[in-house]
Parts: C-alpha cells; sequence; structure tokens
C-alpha cells in the first residue's frame, strides 16, 4: 500500500529516485520490474507488476469495437514502459513520458493505493490546491457514491 508523498529532482537523463519506503512495495522478490505509463490526470502512473496485469486484464477486456475502449487502450498501452530500479534506486522515465507529464526537475512522487503518482510539483500543487477548494463538493459526491 502506498501512502504519502516527497519532493525529488529529475536528474538531467530522465531518472528519478523513489523513496525507499516504496522501492520495498514496487520490486517483491522474484517480481518483473513495475511499470509506468499516462496517468489520469498530468501525471504518470507506476503500476507494481501485479497491479499492471490487473489493469491491463482490464483494459485487455474492453470490447474492441467500441472506439472509446480503443481509445482508452491507445492512451495507456502507447505509454506503458517496464521501468526497472537500478542499484542507486532510480527509474528511467522515457522523454515522451516526461514531456506528458511535463516533467523538467523538481517532482512529486505520491502513494495512491495500489499504485505510485508522479507529477510535475507546480501541477501537484496546483491540483491539490483545487481540490481543496471543492473538498466539500467532492466529499457529498463521494459519500452520495458510496450509498449505491
Amino acid at each position: 500500500m502506498f501512502s504519502g508523498r516527497s519532493v525529488h529532482t529529475l536528474d538531467a537523463k530522465g531518472r528519478l529516485s523513489i523513496p525507499a519506503i516504496f522501492r520495498a512495495h514496487l520490486v517483491g522478490e522474484g517480481e518483473q520490474a513495475p511499470t509506468i505509463t499516462h496517468g489520469e490526470a498530468d501525471c504518470l502512473t507506476i503500476y507494481p507488476h501485479a497491479a499492471w496485469d490487473r489493469f491491463r486484464s482490464s483494459l485487455e477486456a474492453l470490447p474492441w469495437a467500441d472506439p472509446n475502449s480503443r481509445s482508452l487502450r491507445r492512451y495507456y498501452f502507447s505509454g506503458a514502459t517496464q521501468c526497472p530500479i537500478d542499484k542507486q534506486g532510480r527509474i528511467l522515465i522515457p522523454p515522451a513520458l516526461r514531456e506528458h507529464a511535463g516533467l523538467e526537475r523538481e517532482v512529486v512522487i505520491a502513494g495512491m493505493g495500489s499504485l505510485i503518482e508522479i507529477w510535475d510539483k507546480v501541477r501537484f500543487d496546483a491540483n491539490l490546491q483545487e481540490t481543496r477548494s471543492n473538498l466539500d463538493e467532492i466529499s457529498s459526491l463521494v459519500a452520495n457514491w458510496e450509498r449505491r
């Protein structure tokens, strides 16, 4: 389970140091490398191998004949890349994914339960502020959704 957040610096080669507490959960003994892809917002998402397998299977189960299903598959699969963690605890984020999320230097690594999000710090702070501004409305929507 991933929770918390930390600010890190992306190096000139696009490598990002993953906090030790997150690394421990990303790659279990004998597991394959985690997968990184486009996030649902202006961010990237890192999935541990088992979580990626579940997500990939759910995408592949979508009906191919539906254009929205194909678009969703294209969005996630076209960005998906395995991201091995090197001996220094870093991952290499491909240029296209860095561009997608607007990652240049200062980034936030945020735990999101079963996955991790990577944000440009300015974008993360703006998103968090927007959420704070609408917290009552968002909480109400979630409460109504839970009653279903």
